[in-house]
C-alpha cells in the first residue's frame, strides 16, 4: 500500500461494499475491517516495521517508508523524514476514512 496507491484502491473498496453488504451494520463491520487492514499495513510499513521488510522489497522499494512516499514513482527523501513529512502523512492517513466512504456514497447513489 502506497499514499498514491490507496486512495483509489479505498474509493475501490467503498464501491464493492456498498454492493456486497447493503445491509447498514454489515456494511460498516466490513468497513471498519477494510480500514483496521489499510490502517495495519500502511502504517506499519511507514513505521518500518520488521515484518513489512518482505512487503517493501516485493514493491521494489528500500523501505517501507520509501514505498509509502514514493511509490517507485517519487524521489523524496524517505531516510531523513522530519517533522513536515510526518505531519502531511500523518493528514494523508486521515484521509483513508473519506476515500472508503466516497465510494461507498457514489456507489449507494446511483
Amino acid at each position: 500500500m502506497s499514499f498514491l496507491i490507496d486512495p483509489p484502491w479505498l474509493y475501490a473498496n467503498g464501491r464493492v461494499l456498498a454492493r456486497a453488504a447493503p445491509e447498514p451494520r454489515t456494511a460498516a463491520l466490513t468497513g471498519a475491517a477494510t480500514m483496521a487492514a489499510f490502517y495495519g499495513v500502511s502504517m506499519s510499513l511507514y513505521l518500518n516495521r520488521r515484518w513489512t521488510h518482505p512487503l517493501a522489497r516485493a514493491c521494489r522499494a528500500e523501505s517501507g517508508r520509501d514505498w509509502m512516499l514514493n511509490s517507485g514513482i517519487l524521489r523524496l527523501d524517505h531516510e531523513r523524514a522530519g517533522p513536515r513529512t510526518h505531519a502531511v502523512s500523518a493528514a494523508l492517513f486521515a484521509t483513508y476514512p473519506l476515500w472508503l466512504w466516497l465510494g461507498w456514497r457514489y456507489e449507494t447513489s446511483r
